[in-house]
């Protein structure tokens, strides 16, 4: 108990006649696991983790009664191993992960008298797995009292069982069973379909099986461009089928796809089409199978002008123009290769809003046809792209199919370049950056250097070195000078008229009165 096994010991004795080891972590049962334990009768391997049976595992165990494998991680079973276990009498499954029990399954398990499948994945099954059992063939055969006959209990409950007409045969073999074979639970409960989820086995009626029948109610659907279009198709059949819709040969995406049971064995599918326009023209494949076949319908679209049947050319009216029909249109919004319209109805046309539709035609200002795109009710706005550089264009918005009248058509020019803005963009960023800097010198310096004469600045760089070669007089007066010092206005008082060095201040006499000190807001 609660080792931390991860195998079968080898070393078991060859006369033990129990094992039990639960709760360590074994995975599999892999072949020859007892070879050495002949004599073994009780296995129990409980609540390990276990995924994978061999189907030779129980080699070597001929006198094996009870194999309890209760809480491991199967998810199916070799049963065919059983052909080694003849004298098996209890086996218990319960709390795995079984989805699958083939016809076959209990075959090979001829003396049993307790099986447990309980609290498993099992969903569908054949009643012919039961039928196959020999301990049910030989209760049919027996005329006489079935005292002889040991009664076998079988526990199936606790499992999703899908109540459809695949299990009809399973439903059926429960109400009917008796003895010598007895239900531990004899409540079992459907899981699915939603209609018949949480009812009891003996409260249903199930159907047999049916191949689907697909239909529509108009296979020919002729509709105006710009409305949301919804395709429908019925399919009978038993089980619920998959169905999925198709258009020139591919799958249509599946969330404008909505299938909905209407009955028990009958449900509707629905494709939308958003916005109809004539390339979503064609035929549309409704296809619908189950595990007897499968079968479909297909429905064929025509889109068209809303209330016209060819496309008109150029700006020739498409109807007489309705009194008070009129379209205000202007520019929201234009870049290099494009505009975004807005437009208001007013009069006639506003008097139903969620009603009217429009008619914008788009091209070249000297074209003779234009471009025809249809508006849906509720919109006011249109963005037209891709259109091409430094050219003319002419775009008008009418209510309906009526012709533009005056007022209702814009002409415009779209934008030479996009690196023409590009540049424009770079010149104001340069700009911006040299005032920047022009603002970053400090005030005095700036006026300073305004006042000064051209001449000065150019005599100012070889007088440099000799002052930086001059004596401590030099360098005593160098640190007396500031910024502040400086004479605003005057050429000597940065360089001589002989391009000599400005000399530094002398120190002021004793008892002669010193210059006031002038600030940098006297430069002003």
């Amino acid at each position: 108990m609660s080792a931390l096994l991860r195998q079968i010991p080898a070393n078991i004795p060859q006369d033990i006649r129990k094992i039990r080891i639960e709760n360590s972590h074994l995975t599999e049962l892999p072949r020859g696991s007892f070879e050495n334990v002949s004599a073994l009768e009780y296995l129990w391997l409980n609540f390990n983790n276990i995924t994978v049976m061999h189907i030779k595992s129980l080699e070597y165990l001929p006198a094996l009664k009870e194999l309890r494998l209760q809480g491991n991680k199967l998810s199916s079973v070799p049963w065919t191993a059983f052909q080694d276990t003849p004298t098996l009498k209890i086996l218990d499954l319960k709390h795995n992960r079984l989805d699958v029990l083939p016809e076959h399954a209990l075959r090979y398990l001829p003396n049993l008298t307790y099986l447990d499948l309980s609290s498993n994945q099992l969903t569908i099954i054949s009643r012919d797995v039961f039928y196959n059992w020999p301990v049910y063939q030989r209760s049919q055969r027996t005329e006489g009292p079935l005292e002889a006959i040991s009664n076998a209990v079988l526990a199936l409950h606790d499992n999703p069982w899908i109540c459809d007409c695949r299990l009809r045969g399973f439903v059926q073999f429960i109400k009917s069973v008796g003895p010598p074979i007895i239900l531990m639970n004899s409540y079992l409960t459907c899981s699915g379909p939603k209609f018949r989820t949480g009812k009891f086995f003996h409260e249903v009626e199930l159907n047999s099986c049916t191949k689907p029948l697909t239909s529509a109610l108009d296979t020919n659907l002729t509709v105006p461009a710009g409305l949301n279009i919804t395709l429908t198709c019925f399919v009978q059949a038993s089980p619920s089928p998959a169905v999925w819709w198709t258009y020139a040969l591919k799958l249509l995406r599946a969330f404008n796809v909505t299938t909905e049971p209407i009955s028990e064995d009958a449900v509707r599918s629905e494709l939308l089409i958003p916005a109809a326009r004539p390339a979503d023209a064609g035929n549309y494949t409704c296809t619908a199978a189950n595990f007897l076949g499968n079968t479909s319908v297909a429905i064929n679209l025509r889109v068209v002008a809303p209330w016209a049947s060819t496309t008109p050319r150029g700006w020739a009216p498409m109807a007489p123009a309705e009194p008070g029909a009129h379209v205000e249109v202007r520019i929201a919004k234009q870049t290099v290769y494009g505009i975004t319209l807005e437009w208001f109805a007013a009069a006639a046309a506003a008097a139903e809003p969620g009603e009217t539709w429009y008619t914008l035609l788009v091209g070249r200002y000297d074209a003779a046809q234009k471009d025809t795109i249809y508006i849906g009710p509720g919109v006011n706005t249109y963005s037209v792209t891709d259109l091409l550089p430094a050219t003319k264009y002419e775009v008008c918005v009418a209510v309906r199919n009526q012709a533009p009248r005056k007022g209702q058509c814009v002409v415009f020019v779209t934008g030479s370049d996009v690196s023409q803005m590009e540049q424009r963009e770079k010149l104001i960023h340069i700009v911006v950056i040299v005032c920047a800097m022009v603002l970053a010198v400090p005030a005095g310096m700036y006026a300073c250097t305004a006042e000064a004469l051209p001449g000065c600045l150019a005599r100012c760089p070889s007088a440099c070195p000799r002052r930086r070669r001059g004596g401590p007089a030099q360098a005593a007066g160098s640190k007396e000078s500031t910024l502040d010092s400086l004479p605003a206005g005057s050429e000597d008082g940065l360089c001589r008229p002989d391009g000599g060095a400005r000399r530094p201040p002398d120190r002021p006499e004793p008892g002669k009165a010193r210059p006031p000190h002038r600030n940098s807001a006297d430069l002003y």
